[in-house]
């Protein structure tokens, strides 16, 4: 629900992007740095999504960043971001990247240079806190809003989201770029699944140039 109330904002702008940059945490293989696909076509039930050569290859200019199918075979933090694409925009191309071991600058060197204009969006991919209890999970987690919405990347770790560290190389070009943020909404898995005991947070939030009217 989290991402369907993030990507609802898109509706009205589907036919203006044609470029999609999709970061997200490596859950699957331990490498350094962030890792391209080599691959032409990443397909889901809804059809193919064409792979953006060119965007590939600029991000290969920068050290550290390699293709690596690997990383990207099953791997879930981009999969399940797809559907969602598929539906809101019309025709795109992806540029997908695992993100490993690495520092906020790279990530922030990567968003940097692909960073375009109207006809690129970026989507970067992560939980929040992991297998808490419900009380402590919206203890943590709202900690953890608080410091996104207030651009303090360099708050966040491991235990508050499995991809702090993209969310981390985002705030920093946020900061850098005056962008305004929004929280969309927030909820974890209790509030849906039903068991309180052991829970996993999710929240939405909207980075943008102009004056932000919900759409």
């Amino acid at each position: 629900q989290a991402a369907a109330d993030a990507y609802a904002c898109l509706l009205k702008h589907g036919k203006k992007i044609s470029k999609v940059v999709l970061l997200g945490p490596a859950h699957r293989v331990a490498f350094q740095g962030i890792a391209g696909t080599k691959a032409d076509y990443f397909a889901t039930p809804l059809g193919k999504i064409r792979i953006d050569k060119g965007l590939l290859q600029q991000a290969y200019q920068i050290d550290g960043v390699i293709p690596l199918d690997e990383a990207h075979a099953e791997e879930h933090s981009l999969e399940v971001q797809l559907p969602f694409l598929q539906t809101v925009l019309d025709d795109f191309s992806l540029a997908p990247f695992v993100v490993g071991d690495t520092s906020d600058e790279q990530v922030a060197e990567l968003l940097d240079a692909l960073w375009g204009g109207d006809e690129t969006l970026i989507v970067i991919s992560s939980d929040l806190s992991h297998f808490l209890d419900y009380d402590s999970a919206v203890q943590r987690d709202l900690k953890t809003v608080s410091e996104i919405n207030t651009l303090q990347g360099n708050k966040l770790g491991p235990h508050d989201a499995c991809g702090y560290k993209p969310v981390r190389g985002v705030l920093n070009i946020a900061r850098e770029r005056k962008l305004q943020i929004e929280k969309i909404t927030y909820y974890n898995s209790g509030d849906s699944a039903g068991d309180k005991n052991r829970v996993v947070g999710y929240a939405s939030f909207a980075l943008f140039e102009d004056a932000y009217d919900g759409e």
